[in-house]
């Protein structure tokens, strides 16, 4: 018997199913689509028969969801590896599980980076883990399995337990936009709508469990194009109104969007909808044409300035959220100059912002690149600094203001008050008795600390 057959014990069951019993940790990378396979790969794990534990250094299997969006994140993931080992929280006697998108872009090349790796998947096959432990653990041969049907793995998943008053909830695999510089279409593969009532029951599960905020995801939800039971096509705003119907949803978000398909009738939703979070996530990437007709975003700076319009109008609190790419390949300073343009238009709150990142295989990999790494840098830095500003002036305008706010725990830095998040995404933090976590309060804000809002508690 093997090292790794002595760590995890095989029961027969009566059945003739095959049941793994040890211990597990799970750690994720990247974006929110990343966090529910997370979630949904402890569920599977749990109803096969394994404990999760709070530190590698107490499992006999490591699993690993990554991202594959930048470089760095790619690289995160072998150097936490490293670092484990070097700190003797894993060894050779732990099976180590390597998935996400980094799983399914490398594949078979892992092997060769990290010999320590003994298995690994993609997000389509996250299904199949438990098949692939066991596998490994009768041959000891690495086990490499990364390919499947965008939405084949929904079929196979066990119901999420008890999640905490917010749900992530993916209603599409993959992506068909090919933006050439993104390596999801690559990683996840082409666009694939999930069904309507398998949506519906999961919310439907979770809103059992005491959730009452669903966040649906995507890498681009707002062409989502799912199938009632009785074979018509349901689009994205259609979606918003059914969940909404559901009892017991108090609010609902959604991330990511594509402008170019944020459509009339998804904005008339946001105005009718009072559930639909005040928080709107929406990527611009760049504000000039021709860059972003470079990364093959089809829309324009100014279709997007008036679509946050559009927004503004239907939802007067709405809070613009955005993604910004700088140092495209080629990108000239006029270029810059024309994405700070849009900034200082629209105002953004909350963004994200990052230097482009080459990615194997993508389009924007064979395009020359003669910007300087430190003229890029130099530009982030402008960039982030206006967006910070411009997000500080709307963190400083909530004083005053009356919140609801769902209530997710005690406070990290101070257990005598709660933590929770106001419609508009900001942190809220106010005394007041656990029995108010997993509820939505009204909370009238009274200061601010950096981007987190300090409050009072509303009697009702």
């Amino acid at each position: 018997m093997t090292t790794t057959q002595n760590t995890l014990n095989t029961i027969n069951l009566n059945s003739g199913l095959k049941l793994q019993t040890g211990t597990y940790y799970v750690e994720v990378w990247g974006c929110q689509m990343n966090v529910y396979d997370g979630g949904r790969i402890r569920d599977l794990m749990n109803a096969s028969g394994f404990t999760e534990v709070k530190s590698p250094k107490d499992a006999n299997i490591v699993v690993l969801v990554t991202c594959a969006v930048r470089a760095k994140a790619e690289d995160k993931v072998f150097n936490q590896i490293a670092s484990w080992r070097h700190t003797g929280y894993i060894s050779e006697k732990t099976v180590i599980a390597l998935g996400g998108c980094v799983g399914s872009e490398l594949a078979e090349k892992i092997l060769e980076l990290d010999k320590s790796i003994n298995i690994i998947f993609g997000p389509r096959t996250i299904h199949r883990l438990p098949n692939m432990i066991s596998q490994f653990v009768s041959s000891g041969d690495p086990v490499v399995d990364v390919a499947a049907d965008g939405i084949d793995k929904f079929d196979y998943l066990p119901e999420s337990g008890p999640v905490g008053p917010s749900a992530f909830v993916t209603i599409m695999e993959g992506c068909s936009n090919k933006c050439t510089y993104c390596i999801v279409p690559y990683t996840r593969g082409e666009e694939q709508s999930r069904p309507v009532q398998d949506i519906i029951d999961e919310c439907v599960n979770h809103i059992a469990n005491g959730v009452i905020e669903i966040h649906l995801l995507g890498q681009n939800v707002n062409s989502y194009h799912g199938i009632h039971n009785d074979g018509t096509v349901c689009n994205f705003s259609t979606l918003l109104y059914e969940i909404a119907a559901i009892p017991g949803v108090k609010r609902i978000r959604f991330t990511t969007s594509n402008p170019m398909d944020f459509t009339d009738d998804i904005i008339e939703a946001v105005a009718k909808l009072d559930v639909i979070s005040d928080s709107i996530h929406v990527p611009i990437q760049a504000g000039s044409d021709r860059i972003l007709e470079a990364m093959h975003r089809r829309y324009t700076a100014k279709e997007y300035i008036k679509l946050v319009k559009k927004l503004r109008k239907a939802r007067p609190t709405v809070h613009i959220s955005s993604d910004f790419i700088v140092g495209f390949p080629g990108e000239t300073e006029e270029d810059f100059n024309e994405t700070m343009k849009v900034v200082n238009e629209v105002k953004f709150d909350q963004s994200f912002s990052f230097v482009y990142s080459i990615r194997p295989g993508t389009p924007a990999a064979a395009l020359d690149d003669p910007v300087p790494k430190e003229v890029k840098m130099k530009r982030l830095y402008e960039l982030q600094q206006r967006l910070e500003e411009h997000a500080l002036e709307y963190t400083q305008a909530f004083v005053g203001t009356v919140q609801d706010c769902i209530v997710e725990g005690t406070s990290r830095k101070d257990e005598t008050e709660l933590k929770s998040r106001a419609s508009s995404g900001r942190i809220v933090v106010f005394k007041g008795s656990e029995d108010l976590i997993g509820k939505m309060v009204k909370v009238k804000i009274t200061s601010v600390i950096a981007h987190t809002l300090k409050g009072e508690l509303l009697n009702d």
